[in-house]
């Protein structure tokens, strides 16, 4: 039985890191990747803009206020897909079992590689690899398992690289601070801070039962990873699944608004399971079926998203081009495929803080009460 070995990867500051190599005379500076109006949310920021204080997931106003000089660029999805899908390609080639956890991170089942190579020196390699064809810094840890290995890679940036060996696990996270826990959000975070619980080592000692008691089912969780407990398996990387929603009428249709709204709220419940389930989609197809039992699809290969917005953009645009003979329409449906596991939640070049609030707010409650819960005005009819 050969030792776990697992392989942490994540591209620095993905998207400003693109940025640059596509303009040099970026480099060095602070540079805010997100919506450019005041309203909109930092997406992702550059070294020299973390240095001020900056970070994702940040109110654009407030980023301006703690760095004025910083450079704001709405984002390019296409080329972030386009670079991560290189970075894939050769990870793809080189590594046995790899899992794709979103566009700028992966994990890799090294098991039993030390046998014939030594694990560290060929992840070493591995890396150097990626930054000499795609030209984009990327960190890693290497550790017996994915919690380990993702605190070593944060441990190891930027472009760097930290391997923690068997054994000394739980050694190397006990002084960490507890928001170093993956999964340990501000609202965690905040509740621990006011029961004086800073170090993951103080963590640690607590009993589960009082983290059950405090946290419910998360806590069992965060006893776990405290203490370097995580049996999470690699999920092989797979493009190939899909998922998706139809409707047939019953009674065949011409009602285009209808159907149009119809098309709207498939995409919206998709989107939530896509968030719900932490993957993303790049393709989306859309299929009608007329009254004569013709049926059509059209699909689209687009940037990695699981944002009900742009994915019903596209849906409306596909209905557009697949439904040209003007019969009536007996079938609908929405198609989401080339799924990435994982969860990549800062794409959001478009939405406001209200907006971003708002999908928050609705995902919580059908999350609670069910998918079908809540949804638009327009999808009632």
């Amino acid at each position: 039985m050969f030792d776990r070995a697992v392989l942490h990867m994540d591209l620095d500051s993905f998207f400003a890191s693109v940025e640059v190599l596509k303009n040099s005379e970026l480099k060095g500076k602070p540079l805010i990747i997100g919506g450019t109006s005041n309203r909109g949310v930092v997406s992702s920021c550059s070294y020299e803009a973390r240095r001020f204080g900056v970070h994702s997931a940040m109110p654009m106003k407030m980023a301006l206020q703690l760095c004025p000089n910083a450079i704001v660029l709405r984002g390019d999805m296409d080329s972030y897909s386009y670079y991560s899908n290189m970075v894939t390609d050769v990870i793809a080639e080189e590594a046995p079992v790899y899992e794709k956890a979103s566009v700028d991170e992966f994990y890799l089942d090294l098991t039993g590689m030390d046998k014939f190579f030594g694990c560290y020196k060929w992840s070493g390699e591995l890396r150097q690899r990626i930054i000499r064809e795609t030209g984009l810094p990327i960190s890693f840890g290497l550790s017996v398992n994915k919690l380990i290995s993702k605190i070593g890679t944060g441990e190891g940036k930027p472009n760097g690289s930290k391997q923690i060996k068997r054994g000394i696990e739980k050694q190397f996270i006990a002084p960490l601070p507890v928001k170093k826990i993956p999964g340990v959000g501000q609202k965690t975070y905040k509740k621990l801070s006011f029961m004086g619980v800073r170090s993951i080592k103080v963590l640690s000692e607590i009993p589960t039962r009082l983290l059950e008691r405090e946290f419910g089912k998360s806590g069992r969780k965060l006893s776990e990873k405290a203490n370097a407990i995580d049996n999470t398996p690699i999920v092989p990387y797979s493009e190939s699944k899909s998922i998706s929603k139809e409707r047939t009428f019953m009674e065949d249709t011409l009602d285009l608004r209808m159907i149009r709204n119809m098309l709207i709220d498939m995409c919206d419940k998709l989107s939530f399971e896509l968030r719900a389930s932490s993957r993303l989609t790049s393709v989306i197809t859309v299929k009608i079926r007329y009254a004569d039992f013709n049926t059509f699809t059209k699909q689209c290969r687009i940037s990695y998203t699981a944002q009900d917005n742009a994915l019903g953009k596209y849906a409306l645009q596909l209905f557009d081009k697949v439904y040209e003979r003007r019969q009536l329409i007996r079938l609908i449906g929405v198609k989401f495929s080339g799924l990435v596991h994982g969860s990549y939640q800062i794409s959001l070049f478009d939405d406001s803080i209200e907006r971003i609030k708002l999908l928050q707010e609705m995902d919580g409650i059908r999350q609670r009460f069910g998918a079908d819960v809540i949804g638009r005005a327009s999808a009632l009819k």
